[in-house]
C-alpha cells in the first residue's frame, strides 16, 4: 500500500491537540479535531476551529487521487460546506 498523506498522519497523531493548519491561500487557523481517521489512503476529520470562527464545523478530506488534505467549513446558519482550500502545513501548537 502507497505511503499515507504526511499532512494527514501529522493532524492524525496531533489530535485531540490544537493544531495550527495554513492553507495554500495562506490563511492560517488553530483547530481541535474531535475525530480524524483513515479509510486505506483517504483521510477524513471533524473538528472546530478554536482561534476564530467557532461557530462553525470544519471537516477533513483528502482529494479524490489522495494527493492533497482539503479543509471545509459549514457556518451555524449555512446549508452544506464550503471548500476552504488545501492544507499545505500542520504543526502542533504545544
Amino acid at each position: 500500500m502507497p505511503d499515507l498523506h504526511p499532512i494527514a498522519k501529522r493532524i492524525h497523531n496531533v489530535q485531540p491537540r490544537p493544531v495550527r493548519l495554513e492553507l495554500d491561500s495562506g490563511e492560517t487557523g488553530v483547530f481541535e479535531f474531535s475525530s480524524t481517521e483513515f479509510f486505506q489512503r483517504e483521510f477524513r476529520g471533524e473538528g472546530t476551529r478554536v482561534d476564530d470562527d467557532v461557530d462553525a464545523a470544519f471537516r477533513l478530506i483528502t482529494s479524490d487521487d489522495y494527493e492533497r488534505v482539503l479543509l471545509g467549513r459549514s457556518g451555524p446558519d449555512e446549508d452544506g460546506w464550503s471548500m476552504l482550500g488545501e492544507i499545505v502545513s500542520a504543526e502542533s501548537t504545544e
